[in-house]
């Protein structure tokens, strides 16, 4: 196991009519602005709830925060912190909401270019505003980390950042707020928080028993549920939890501490995003398995493992075992509803060059565990991907 630190001072408070801890969790003198991105929140009443819970505390709503937040609208709301003297902020939404919080919340006490948060990967960050979230959609692990990835749209740069000082001091997840969510949603938070997973997951052996086992165990949760979430004829509470801590556990630090990390999925469906507006868990599905199969000697000894104890596959020799295991993973996205292949969202051969292009430019050209998938082997990712 590798040498670790973990620290994690994100308080949770899980379980329905959680909302209304606000009136605690909020300290009373705060001037709170709330972050919201359409307008379900204020249609199914969560938005309601959490100013009901603020109660007196002086508060203003900035709505508009697209899915892949942005730049540009994120320093409308710095603009609105600034101005309104907010010194507190709420973020109620999923992880696009969540994400662009911890930007505002970097923006609104950074001296000099913002955008140099974003270059820097968040290491320029000194200081932030504190805020919580009211998770709404379970996807992305936001609510329980210190990390966010924000999309520039002037120059098609989407870009991650991570910094101790963007921890949420607390997350309110509430099962009950993702009964509105439409199944493509619900298929897109199965798939991120399996990804997410999969990327701290299968890279080498380092001894890490605890955090396979811990790992391997999400795994099975979502592959357990995730069908049974899509066919449902009403909301089940119990499976509604379960993706929702599953989620947040899949990238709270806890199953990454001590181990060698990918990541490289997750780079390359950044640019088929920031280019093609895909939703960034349809471009993990889609970068993944052809990954996977790119890999397959450096990630060996994991992919038996994983088909294994997550697949039950233990027929076959090694190199069937490893094909079998890949397979199922592209079929377990294919039933959730997710596409696996570029062609399935218009795009062909020519998208290629220009995702290369920019990976190269936005220095992703040493990815993976092992730092040496370089753009040529991106390039054959994404042939393999068509």
């Amino acid at each position: 196991m590798l040498n670790f630190d973990y620290h994690n001072p994100t308080r949770i408070v899980f379980g329905q009519g959680r909302i209304a801890d606000l009136a605690k969790l909020v300290p009373a003198n705060a001037r709170v602005l709330i972050v919201v991105g359409g307008a379900s929140a204020e249609k199914t009443g969560t938005l309601g709830e959490v100013r009901e819970a603020l109660g007196t505390r002086q508060h203003s709503t900035f709505s508009g925060i697209e899915p892949n937040p942005s730049f540009e609208t994120a320093m409308k709301a710095v603009q609105q912190v600034r101005e309104g003297g907010f010194d507190f902020l709420l973020a109620v939404g999923g992880g696009s909401v969540i994400d662009a919080t911890k930007f505002i919340a970097a923006a609104a006490l950074f001296e000099g270019d913002p955008w140099a948060i974003l270059t820097s990967w968040g290491s320029k960050v000194t200081q932030a505003l504190p805020f919580g979230t009211v998770l709404t959609l379970p996807a992305t692990g936001s609510e329980m980390n210190e990390g966010a990835v924000i999309t520039r749209r002037d120059i098609g740069a989407k870009r991650p950042f991570r910094s101790p000082k963007v921890f949420p001091l607390f997350s309110v997840l509430d099962p009950t707020k993702t009964y509105t969510l439409p199944p493509e949603q619900i298929a897109n938070g199965v798939v991120d928080a399996f990804v997410h997973t999969i990327e701290q997951y299968l890279t080498y052996p380092v001894n890490a028993a605890v955090q396979d086992r811990f790992a391997e165990g999400l795994l099975q949760t979502l592959i357990e549920i995730g069908p049974r979430l899509l066919n449902a004829p009403s909301p089940v509470y119990d499976d509604r939890a379960n993706l929702m801590w599953t989620a947040t556990l899949a990238l709270n630090g806890l199953i990454g501490a001590g181990v060698p990390q990918d990541w490289a999925t997750h780079m390359i469906g950044h640019e088929l995003t920031a280019l093609h507006n895909i939703d960034h868990a349809r471009t993990l599905a889609i970068v993944l398995p052809a990954l996977l199969e790119e890999r397959r000697t450096q990630k060996h000894a994991k992919l038996l493992q994983y088909g294994e104890r997550v697949w039950g596959i233990t027929t076959g020799s090694e190199e069937e075992r490893v094909g079998t295991a890949i397979a199922k993973t592209r079929a377990f996205f294919e039933a959730m509803g997710i596409p696996t292949r570029l062609k399935d969202y218009g795009l062909g051969a020519e998208v290629i060059d220009i995702v290369i292009r920019q990976l190269e430019a936005h220095g992703m050209t040493q990815l993976s565990e092992h730092r040496d998938l370089s753009p040529d082997i991106s390039r054959r990712i994404l042939t393999a991907a068509l």
